[in-house]
């Protein structure tokens, strides 16, 4: 009887060794059986095609880059909702005022806002490098305005488009993003291209990208442009912008082609429209 009785215990024991075993084996089967299959590929559809332009989406605003000239018209009613007033005193973070119109020098907030930081920026240079006080001299205007003026022009230069002045709706002072700012020898003097000569206009169109602008009407882009050198002329188009354009010597136009086409490519490769819908322009029709 203790024969038997060992006999069981050992049997017992041995259970749980046998039971492992038969586990272990049972793993090494399905593994044999997952190693020996084909591996399942992923279904995936067709990939989204890349941006390719050398200024992301992102560090772009439409409402910044906005394109103003006699083939871009700008509607009669297009006026920013966010105009301001700029502040007039530099000893507080503003600019001078050479003129003074009776509903104040206003343009949209983060131009103004960036104008005021520029003069700041060179007023620091002012006593080391012998700059002289800068002066905005004008700003936003509107529809009405630009056609007064246009027209004033035209009839002292008995009906010639001289370019001096843009037809209504053509002006970049219109986007509220554009401002004529001189040195102060030249605040009471009628505007010309010599004032490029001047180190304030120099130290402009050196810096002007730092703040987000742009010199809107270059001395070697006039066939483009089709407005006389102006390098009084700022143009707010955003920092990436402003760098893209001064950095590679483009004008406005030329930076809109250039947009417009990689819009068009993006587009043409199966891009989402949406992405891209509020950059797009178009020529206005004749």
């Amino acid at each position: 009887m203790k024969k038997v009785c060992c006999l069981l215990l050992s049997l017992m024991l041995l259970l749980p060794v046998l039971a492992a075993a038969e586990s272990d084996e049972e793993e090494l089967l399905i593994e044999e059986v997952v190693e020996g299959e084909e591996p399942v590929k992923e279904v995936t559809g067709p990939s989204e095609p890349v941006w390719d332009f050398p200024v992301a989406l992102e560090d772009m605003d439409p409402e910044y880059i906005i394109l103003a000239n006699k083939h871009y018209l700008l509607d009669k009613k297009y006026a920013p909702k966010d105009l301001v007033k700029v502040p007039s005193k530099p000893d507080k973070g503003g600019i001078s005022w050479a003129v003074k119109p009776k509903d104040g020098q206003k343009l949209r907030k983060v131009c103004s806002d960036a104008l005021c930081e520029m003069n700041a920026a060179i007023r620091a240079a002012a006593e080391e490098n012998g700059y002289r006080k800068l002066y905005l001299k004008s700003a936003y205007r509107s529809y009405s305005t630009q056609k007064t003026m246009y027209n004033n022009r035209l009839k002292k230069n008995h009906g010639k488009d001289d370019g001096w002045v843009s037809k209504p709706g053509a002006s970049d002072h219109q986007t509220g993003l554009g401002c004529d700012v001189v040195p102060a020898n030249w605040k009471d003097k009628a505007m010309n291209d010599k004032m490029m000569k001047e180190p304030e206009c120099q130290w402009m169109a050196d810096h002007c990208q730092e703040f987000g602008f742009i010199i809107r009407y270059p001395a070697d882009k006039q066939e483009i442009t089709e407005i006389n050198t102006e390098p009084w002329h700022l143009r707010y188009v955003g920092i990436p912008v402003a760098t893209y354009i001064m950095e590679n010597g483009l004008c406005l136009e030329e930076f809109t082609e250039q947009l417009q086409q990689a819009i068009q490519d993006y587009l043409a490769a199966g891009g989402d429209r949406a992405k891209v819908e509020k950059f797009i322009q178009t020529p206005t029709e004749e």
